[in-house]
């Protein structure tokens, strides 16, 4: 982002430095940290981490697996995420079989996402998709970005017990079905290998000395890097070294180069007669025209003849197609000396020969879909010389195939790995039919004359019903550089907060259009205020929070004059404002936030390059903005009612507990973090005649109706304990009140009499986890309490009282399931663990004990249930 210099003075940092990197993969993430580094775990930046210890590359680690994997269910390609550094997400390490470029709105994905490998993580499970069917079923935001045809397997990556990545092997739906237990046990395989590498790795790397410290330092936060696939088995290219003495004629070799000319050392007398009579009578003037081209130009270039090759088992005399290159050199003696090499042209020059004379075009593109060769048909088909495709995309060489459809062609057939074809309108009126043939090493295609299709007039990348392509599959069309509006649009229904909405913004929008830094700003009382920030330098933006809605910005100005700015380097952007202080970035992108026709605020990319906006980029990204206002003005409105719900909520829970004679009590309430973040658990400290009741209850729900329900159970409870019933009574009135309430919610509870003079206690359970009793020698134990139903479900519901006595000393933790559970974990787990928390804690604190068996709840950002926990310490002080 860019900003005006309070003294009107331009200056700008230098970028950040990087490697290399070709046009794809120019637009990749290299972390989000201040200043540009890519960091690791012990706060290393990735280029420090290999000065010091330059054998340490953790794709070095990884390409092995990840290559054995995808050999053992016959995939086509493999990839590695390992966490970042953060935590909050999962980055692409190690892609292999697999363009970098078709996968780059997935370089990171979100640990909480609603993704396959962020789900194989999160469970630690292994994931088998096998087509595309099931993909869409378990995880349509996957689909809707890569709405093709094939099987995927995820599997979780551990190191020290603790999950550390992802492994994943991408496969054809089309090929023969394979089971999903081989599946699980080519991952398994490649996960152990995996393991032992990355702990080895991590091990050498300085400072991760000790078992503690091994599964800490592994995590990425670079681009990825590619890996090669093992080429299949075919016939290597011999190569023979030569000199040929062009003023005596003699000539000699290495070994290979005799073998070429079928002759061995001790048969060769190294004379030229020797050499044209191993040579075809029909190519001695190319050899001969050889030596003249040498003495005129003093160089040989790639000529042909056949020399005699072994007999075949039929008898008959073979040739093998060689080729010479060389060039003179004199040596002391003014002696002319041609040094050379002969080549076995008997794989590569014979098929292209052979593609040349093919009445159809053919094309090559390279795994990323570059143009690698053009036969000369699909020249004169396509209009376009090789030298103006090699190198290029099709669709960037050619106008007429800028239609994103088409680029989408290759997409499909790549990740299908299944042959694609389809239609091509030329701009002389014609037709051309094209046929892409993938492999997991790149594309072949062929290109061909056909009629236009009949009845209909088709659009771009269409395959009529009848003619030439028609025979071949044909995978659906979708937008190329639109398809991350689709993305962009799934992610967003599932944002719900403007939390979620800004961090989902910026995790899809920076991989995916390969920007470093993003700021979103929103609108109110006429100036903007920063929403969410990544990838800026420390307190940059402090300065410009509140600017007001005429300050000379550019991020203004998008927003009051509705229109998208784009600035392609910072030439570009000093001359449109010539008192800006530039940030260190080299181009920007300045989008309105636009909802309903009102101004909502604004996004600010920044790209550590010069970048060139495609028409079809600024597209892309203007409809981007357009989404995001929208996702944001519908999280503004939530979070506003949220703020009403959480504040009814909080009105309903005590606060504060009541002193009590040789009793302390606390409690620990943490809101949901999904839907309305309110729900309907409660707690509560009833003083008594005796003593005190303790009670805590669940409705089930998180709604303000769920909220409501809970303040009349709790007052419903408050009063019949303060009259003096009974803890049977209790329960079995409140049971029949909420029957009577036709809610259709019911409640679960858990409600304990205390008599403070002698410690006796009496219990009622109603559907509720049961409490923890820690005695005085810290031992402790589940009570298991006898129970009846939830309370609403049965108005006449008999509910047992169970009596136990409570040693000076002790300590009752009453709490609901969302302290115990978790999604896919088991209860009985959960409660094990906080079990053994509280027998372990040596604190002498009420607090600091209720504040220790909440910390990992509170520490989790994705609850998907409330919590809340009672303590309640007996004679505290007497029995310690």
């Amino acid at each position: 982002m860019a900003h005006p210099g309070g003294n009107g003075r331009k200056s700008r940092a230098s970028a950040p430095g990087g490697r290399d990197m070709d046009d794809t993969a120019a637009a990749g993430p290299r972390g989000e940290r201040p200043g540009g580094a890519p960091g690791r775990g012990d706060g290393r930046s990735g280029e420090e981490l290999r000065t010091v210890h330059p054998a340490a590359r953790i794709e070095d680690a990884l390409a092995g697996p990840v290559v054995a994997a995808v050999q053992g269910i016959g995939g086509y390609g493999g990839l590695v995420y390992l966490r970042s550094r953060d935590r909050r997400s999962l980055v692409l390490c190690v892609v292999a079989g697999v363009p970098r470029s078709l996968l780059m709105s997935w370089w990171r994905v979100p640990v909480g996402g609603t993704l396959p490998m962020s789900e194989a993580y999160r469970r630690s499970e292994s994931l088998w998709l096998p087509d595309e069917r099931a993909t869409m079923l378990r995880f349509p935001q996957f689909t809707a970005a890569l709405p093709y045809s094939f099987s995927s397997a995820f599997h979780p990556v551990h190191v020290g017990g603790e999950p550390v990545g992802v492994i994943s092997v991408l496969r054809s739906a089309a090929r023969e079905p394979i089971g999903e237990r081989e599946v699980r046990a080519a991952l398994r395989d490649a996960g152990r290998d995996m393991e032992e590498r990355l702990t080895e790795f991590a091990r050498r790397v300085p400072g991760r000395e000790g078992p503690d410290a091994v599964a800490y330092g592994i995590d990425y936060d670079d681009q990825p890097v590619s890996v090669r696939l093992p080429t299949p088995p075919s016939r290597s290219v011999s190569v023979g070294m030569i000199e040929w003495d062009l003023d005596t004629d003699r000539w000699s070799g290495d070994d290979d180069a005799l073998s070429l000319l079928g002759v061995t050392r001790t048969e060769f007398g190294g004379t030229m007669a020797e050499v044209e009579h191993r040579v075809s009578p029909d190519d001695l003037y190319e050899l001969r025209a050889s030596r003249r081209d040498a003495a005129e130009t003093g160089q040989v270039r790639s000529r042909h003849f056949r020399v005699l090759d072994e007999p075949g088992t039929d008898g008959h005399i073979r040739y093998r197609p060689v080729e010479l290159w060389g060039h003179v050199v004199r040596t002391e003696g003014a002696t002319r000396l041609l040094v050379g090499a002969l080549v076995d042209a008997a794989v590569g020059i014979v098929a292209a020969e052979a593609a040349e004379r093919l009445p159809d075009g053919v094309f090559s593109l390279d795994q990323d879909g570059r143009v690698v060769y053009a036969n000369r048909r699909c020249q004169q088909l396509l209009d376009c010389d090789l030298e103006r495709m090699l190198g290029h995309y099709p669709w960037d060489a050619l106008a007429w195939l800028r239609d994103p459809a088409y680029e989408d062609r290759y997409r499909a057939a790549m990740l299908s790995q299944e042959p694609v074809s389809y239609l091509v309108h030329t701009p002389g009126g014609g037709w051309l039919g094209f046929v892409l043939y993938p492999g997991v090493h790149g594309l072949t295609g062929r290109v061909f004359r056909t009629g236009a299709p009949a009845g209909t007039e088709q659009g771009p990348g269409q395959t009529p019903a009848g003619g030439a392509a028609s025979a071949e599959p044909v995978a659906p069309a979708r937008a190329g550089a639109l398809y991350h509006v689709v993305q962009m649009a799934s992610v967003l229904t599932e944002a719900v907060t403007v939390r979620d909405v800004c961090h989902a913004v910026a995790e899809q929008l920076l991989p995916a259009f390969g920007a470093r830094e993003i700021a979103l700003y929103t609108v109110r009382d006429n100036r903007m205020y920063l929403l969410w920030e990544s990838g800026y330098p420390e307190h940059f933006l402090d300065s410009f929070e509140g600017v007001p809605l005429n300050a000379n910005l550019p991020g203004v100005h998008a927003l009051t004059t509705r229109l998208p700015l784009f600035f392609e380097s910072p030439e570009a952007l000093v001359n449109a404002y010539p008192n800006l202080l530039l940030d260190p970035m080299n181009a920007w992108a300045f989008l309105p936030l636009i909802a309903s026709g009102h101004p909502v605020g604004s996004c600010i990319l920044g790209w550590t390059e010069p970048h060139r906006f495609t028409s079809e980029e600024r597209t892309a990204l203007t409809a981007l903005g357009g989404l995001t206002a929208q996702a944001m003005e519908r999280a503004r409105l939530y979070d506003a009612e949220s703020a009403v719900a959480r504040g009814l909520q909080e009105g309903l829970l005590p606060h504060r507990l009541p002193a009590l004679d040789r009793m302390v009590t606390t409690g620990r309430y943490l809101p949901g973090t999904q839907g309305m973040q309110i729900g309907g658990d409660w707690y509560d400290v009833i003083r008594t005649e005796n003593g005190a009741a303790l009670v805590i209850g669940d409705v089930e729900g998180h709604s303000v109706g769920a909220a409501a329900v809970m303040g009349q159970l709790r007052s419903a409870v408050h009063a019949f304990a303060a009259s003096g019933r009974p803890p049977q009574e209790v329960i079995t009135h409140t049971n029949r009140l909420l029957a009577e309430l036709e809610t259709d919610l019911f409640a679960t509870c858990c409600y304990i009499d205390l008599e403070a003079a002698t410690g006796r206690a009496r219990a009622v359970r109603a559907g509720h986890p049961p409490p923890l009793l820690r005695h005085p020698d810290g031992h402790t134990e589940s009570l298991d309490l006898p129970g009846g139903v939830l309370l609403g479900v049965q108005p006449d519901a008999v509910y047992p009282v169970t009596t136990l006595t409570l040693a000076p000393g002790s300590l009752l933790a009453l709490y609901t399931d969302g302290l115990v559970e978790t999604p896919g974990g088991d209860i009985g787990t959960g409660i094990e663990v906080v079990r053994r928390t509280l027998a372990r804690s040596r604190t002498d604190s009420v607090e600091e004990l209720a504040d220790q068996l909440v910390r990992t709840a509170r520490r989790t950002e994705d609850r998907p249930d409330d919590v809340a926990l009672l303590l309640a310490a007996y004679d505290w002080r007497r029995g310690r």
